[in-house]
Formats: C-alpha cells, sequence, structure tokens
C-alpha cells in the first residue's frame, strides 16, 4: 500500500474515499483513532493509503477534484 493523502481534515479524507469509492479504488484510513490519544484536538494527520497498482489513477483523481495531497 502507499500513501496517497495525509491531512488534519476529516472531511478531505471523506471526500476523497467517496471519489475513489466511485472510480473502483479501494481505500483504506490509518490514524483515524488517534483523537483518542490527541484529545480531540485534530493535531495528529490521518493518511489515506492506497493499493501499489492504484496509486497512479488515485493520484489523478486527487489532481481533478483539486485535492490537494502534498505529495
Amino acid at each position: 500500500m502507499k500513501e496517497l493523502l495525509r491531512t488534519t481534515d476529516p472531511t478531505i479524507i471523506a471526500f476523497a474515499t467517496a471519489l475513489l469509492d466511485g472510480e473502483g479504488i479501494a481505500t483504506f484510513a490509518l490514524d483515524v483513532h488517534m483523537s483518542v490519544l490527541e484529545g480531540g484536538i485534530g493535531v495528529f494527520p490521518r493518511r489515506l493509503m492506497v493499493r501499489d497498482q492504484d496509486h497512479f489513477i488515485a493520484r489523478q483523481v486527487m489532481i481533478d477534484n483539486d485535492i490537494p495531497f502534498g505529495q
């Protein structure tokens, strides 16, 4: 799996996941339970992972929808 997106904004993760699901690309969100450790203030970024073979197309979906992924 490769990291596609890293953000502290959970709405971007949800939007990106919905877009990728629509394209048939499976995703896996990491660090979603960090809010327990941080007290819910949202300082630790969450990561969205995709399969290696889907990474190129997933990056293009992010670009086409103006989602900043920082890579």
